[in-house]
């Protein structure tokens, strides 16, 4: 099986994207800026590290020893890695974090920290997520099997479901990631010939996964139910929580840029070709949300400027804010989406009746009456 691929429509606007990459260019040269990060980012990624292990620490030390502070450090842990996967290890594993790339690997390494594999995040995100956004087939963000999430998808009859079974799902996501989705997407890519495009592998990436799992595992939950005074199930379930607030935060954010009643969903036609350039794809596919929050953006790695960065993921998120007004002014002139919610919970709002509507029908309907 060859590397998956799609063909863009060169011919669709090709000069919104070069129009909008000079503006944008011009910009970081005209206020003499870098495009990584800069101290903003320094102190961010002190701080969700922070939030992350030093709750740990806190707990094995036996500083914090009792049930329910024990239970806030994993609420803080929680955070903590979410913090980490949004703000931190998401930029440098894109390149963006920094210009010297040892620096860029050896952040982009933290996942492993928090359960996950570096390797596979960056073919499952940088590669399929960010080249193929929803598209059937490719993007496999939209390509859950027990979820419906595409209109070109099959429609099951459990799928009427999904709105309320969907939170559960989105809680257990870092768990299944951290035990057997590594191992599952492994396989896939070595079918797929996609580890070569990270440089590594098979044999070499599966020790990699359990090797790092392994210590994982004994870190996070084996010492602390060896060396904390607590009841095991006590400690089981505050590892559980920490991985049910880190899977919601990070599948409300993403879901609610990509999967809402605005944006499109694709699949190529039979030479493989979708109807859109590339840039216009993008803007078609994705969404913003609260850009007017500065500490939400900040916290979130400026994810809530997701048209920004799937434009220009070799940009580091600190500038996302600044660069939004150049990227909707550009869209603008050139008769191209620009979609936008003002708060989190509208686009929230949106991707849950979408869901409802892919699951009982209703959009189908929609799409057949038009």
């Amino acid at each position: 099986m060859s590397t998956p691929t799609v063909k863009f429509n060169k011919q669709d606007r090709p000069a919104f994207y070069k129009e909008l990459r000079g503006r944008v260019n011009q910009y970081f040269q005209d206020n003499n800026l870098s495009k990584y990060g800069d101290l903003n980012m320094k102190v961010k990624t002190a701080f969700m590290v922070c939030l992350y292990f030093v709750p740990l620490i806190l707990m094995l030390t036996g500083v914090v020893s009792s049930l329910w502070p024990v239970i806030f450090m994993w609420v803080l842990m929680g955070l903590g890695m979410s913090g980490i996967g949004l703000a931190v290890m998401h930029d440098a594993n894109h390149g963006s974090y920094s210009s010297n790339q040892k620096v860029n690997e050896a952040l982009g390494y933290i996942i492993n920290f928090v359960g996950g594999y570096h390797m596979n995040w960056k073919i499952q995100h940088n590669v399929l997520h960010h080249s193929f956004t929803n598209i059937d087939g490719y993007d496999e963000d939209i390509d859950k099997g027990v979820m419906r999430f595409s209109p070109n998808q099959k429609r099951k009859p459990f799928f009427k479901f999904q709105i309320f079974y969907a939170p559960l799902l989105y809680g257990i996501l870092s768990l299944y990631w951290i035990t057997v989705k590594d191992f599952q997407q492994l396989v896939r890519y070595k079918k797929k010939d996609l580890l070569e495009s990270q440089g590594v592998t098979f044999n070499k990436a599966l020790a990699h996964i359990i090797f790092n799992k392994t210590w994982y595992w004994a870190l996070t939950l084996a010492l602390p139910i060896i060396v904390m005074d607590l009841p095991w199930w006590q400690i089981f379930a505050g590892f559980v929580l920490m991985h049910v607030i880190c899977g919601l935060v990070l599948a409300c954010i993403f879901q609610s840029a990509h999967v809402i009643e605005d944006t499109d969903f694709y699949v190529p036609n039979e030479s493989g070709c979708v109807e859109n350039h590339w840039a216009i794809h993008q803007m078609k596919t994705t969404a913003n949300f609260a850009n007017g929050s500065r500490v939400f953006s900040w916290l979130i790695g400026g994810l809530n400027y997701q048209i920004e960065h799937h434009l220009f993921p070799n940009i580091c998120h600190v500038h996302y804010r600044n660069i939004a007004g150049i990227v909707k002014k550009t869209a603008q002139e050139f008769n191209v989406p620009y979609y936008e919610h003002k708060t989190f919970f509208g686009a929230l709002k949106s991707h849950f009746t979408l869901l409802n509507q892919l699951g009982t029908g209703e959009y189908d309907k929609k799409l057949v009456r038009a």
